[in-house]
């Protein structure tokens, strides 16, 4: 009968090995699709479009991951394969990621490249560099025309975007560069400092030289007179090892060499930023005028952009969730027994819960690269304390006679646990994984910064484009689904816990 049995579930299992084969075997045969990145702002992400539509129209398989990021992501996924192409800018390359190695050309930067396993196509024709912009009323009424002239007004507030205020050729060097005094610095998204100059906190910020809003907010560009913006050439970086996988996917990227020039994409940055306009139909109309080609540029409608952030986000959730109970369980009930371990275990996720979230989620990174991978381990991480610790409470506050009880009654330590002490601590053990549960529906919104996707998604997009509606196309829907989660667990916890201990 056993080997019936055994026969039986072989033979049943077999169409579905077969089938899992045949998908196997057709993926295989597929072309692995050129996957291009971009940065997580406006110019980046229609390149990033660009780039992928002329792939498309040209016969390759491709794809475009927006919003990744910022420099050092786009960089570690280009080395590591989760991408195969960027945009980038010489400047950056020289005096950020390739920090320190003494380069002054072009042809200094292709070798290091070279030597890395990257190529890098000629410019793409603009020049994108950094500068110092100031609303044109206070460099009017202090004098400024210079970077230099900021030495004699160290009382401006400025807010300079995140990245530019640790990165090698940002504040750092600037301040050093030119002796600068300025007390009222601050960091913060770059598409916000913007709406700080509107709002009339902050006196200028750092742009770059395409921006839009130069005009738009009618900001005076201060002149770098001790020269220290290096130049900023667009280009495209790939992986070198494209060239034997799609040569027809590198002759593409190198099409873009000089075909767009610094007005050209500042009108494209206006389109989207000042306009209205999508990236996607903005690189769709430059393909279309600078090539010839037509591609579809048609935007997602609301149903379908919530039912995909949706079912991301309930990914990230259910799956970071239900892995940190298989571990946190098991952890709470060892901090019961074992109370000297049980301090160390309580200290170990108190720890990591003191991480910040955004923080947590670059350290992952390293470790399993972009997507939502790494956004599922940090937020495992971050739901494994309220678990633990409620389980730990919950089987400590149990009273000694109960325990007593069931050991007389002859049941082993495993039987005691199951059926009298998790069913005594079932109502704080439920409000541990609550409180995990909504806290993840929060934190992993910020798993669309290393490209997970999710209800994030929109939020960042709606910060860039300073657009309310999409911002709460994320924002709405992440509070329903942590209410609907918290109500969730109240009807749980009718379920599984007795009245008489709810009482």
């Amino acid at each position: 009968m056993g080997i019936i049995g055994k026969s039986t579930v072989g033979w049943g299992l077999l169409p579905l090995l077969m089938l899992a084969a045949g998908i196997g075997a057709a993926a295989a045969e597929e072309p692995k699709p050129v996957v291009v990145g971009s940065k997580k702002f406006t110019e980046a992400i229609i390149l990033g479009d660009a780039i992928a539509g002329l792939l498309q129209a040209s016969g390759t398989a491709a794809r475009h991951r927006p919003e990744l990021g910022g420099t050092r992501i786009l960089w570690n996924a280009l080395l590591t394969g989760e991408i195969d192409a960027y945009a980038e800018y010489t400047g950056t390359i020289a005096r950020e990621i390739l920090a320190g190695e003494g380069l002054s050309n072009a042809e200094d930067i292709r070798n290091a490249l070279i030597h890395r396993g990257i190529r890098m196509t000629a410019p793409l024709g603009f020049n994108n560099t950094y500068a110092i912009g100031v609303r044109r009323d206070i460099a009017a009424a202090r004098g400024l025309r210079t970077i230099s002239d900021l030495g004699r007004n160290p009382d401006l507030a400025f807010g300079f975007s995140n990245e530019f205020m640790d990165r090698g050729d940002g504040w750092p060097g600037l301040r050093a560069r030119y002796a600068l005094a300025l007390e009222g610095v601050r960091g913060l998204d770059h598409d916000l400092a913007y709406r700080g100059i509107r709002s009339g906190d902050l006196a200028g910020t750092d742009v770059y030289t395409t921006d839009a809003e130069i005009a738009a907010y009618d900001l005076v560009v201060l002149q770098d007179d001790r020269d220290y913006f290096p130049s900023y050439e667009a280009v495209i970086l790939y992986r070198a090892e494209l060239s034997t996988r799609s040569p027809e996917a590198v002759a593409t990227l190198h099409r873009f060499e000089g075909r767009i020039d610094a007005d050209r994409m500042r009108r494209m940055n206006a389109a989207v930023k000042l306009e209205g306009a999508t990236e996607s139909a903005t690189a769709a109309r430059f393909l279309e005028t600078s090539f010839g080609v037509s591609i579809d540029s048609g935007k997602a409608g609301l149903p379908q952009r919530l039912l995909r952030t949706t079912a991301d986000h309930l990914t990230l959730v259910a799956v970071s969730l239900l892995a940190a109970i298989v571990v946190a369980l098991p952890l709470g009930v060892l901090a019961a027994r074992q109370p000297r371990l049980g301090q160390v275990v309580l200290g170990v996720t108190g720890m990591i819960q003191t991480i910040p979230a955004l923080a947590l989620l670059v350290f992952m990174i390293p470790l399993f690269g972009i997507g939502t991978l790494p956004a599922i381990v940090a937020l495992f991480l971050y739901s494994l304390l309220p678990i633990v610790r409620n389980t730990h409470a919950g089987l400590a506050d149990i009273e000694p006679s109960v325990r007593e009880s069931a050991e007389s009654l002859g049941f082993p330590p495993t039987a005691r646990l199951w059926l009298v002490e998790l069913p005594i601590a079932a109502r704080p053990i439920l409000a541990g994984i609550k409180t995990s549960a909504v806290i993840n529906v929060g934190t992993a919104t910020l798993g669309a910064l290393i490209g997970a996707g999710g209800y994030g998604q929109p939020i960042l997009t709606g910060i860039r484009l300073d657009d309310t509606g999409l911002i709460l196309e994320g924002a709405i829907p992440a509070a329903v689904l942590a209410l609907a989660v918290q109500g969730g667990f109240e009807l749980s916890e009718r379920v599984f816990v007795s009245r008489g201990l709810r009482l």
